[in-house]
């Protein structure tokens, strides 16, 4: 009996700790760790909310990279045929196609003609992250003919 009980007691402690050691533990919305995400948006003057001015025909696209165990997103953004020099270009969020919402990361413009580039590295909040993965953000280029933003392309993310 005795042998019994301890076998017994012996399976059942290593049933728990692999159970244990099978659980992740993850702080991070979900996510698995070492868990990589491409971005990518098409940026038109059709996705803006709002009057243009000038019957932009520009274009633009975003890409890059979102590290969710690290909360890093470098990101890439490109744009040609404004109606001007770009002044401003954004990330926003949260909101979904057609929906405004307020600048939540704001592009290091590298060129900022009315053809030109944007890039960087930055550390996203929890929330941030949650509305990028969700869907729930959008990248534009501002001018000064179109002061709201001229291009917008709404944020994909697909896991690597």
């Amino acid at each position: 009996m005795k042998k019994t009980i301890f076998s017994f007691t012996s399976l059942s402690l290593i049933a728990l700790t692999t159970f244990i050691y099978s659980c992740d533990k993850d702080d991070d919305n979900n996510t698995p760790a070492n868990d990589m995400y491409n971005i990518s948006a098409t940026m038109s003057p059709a996705q803006e909310t709002g009057t243009l001015n000038g019957s932009p025909s520009g274009s633009g696209t975003t890409t890059g990279t979102y590290n969710a165990t690290t909360n890093s997103l470098q990101y890439n953004v490109a744009w040609t045929g404004l109606t001007g020099a770009a002044t401003l270009g954004h990330f926003h969020g949260p909101a979904l196609a057609g929906a405004t919402a307020n600048p939540v990361i704001t592009f290091n413009l590298v060129n900022s003609g009315a053809a030109g580039t944007a890039s960087g590295t930055v550390t996203l909040t929890d929330a941030q992250e949650t509305d990028l993965l969700g869907g729930r953000w959008y990248a534009n280029i501002h001018t000064q003919t179109n002061g709201g933003g001229e291009i917008r392309g709404q944020v994909s993310t697909t896991h690597q």
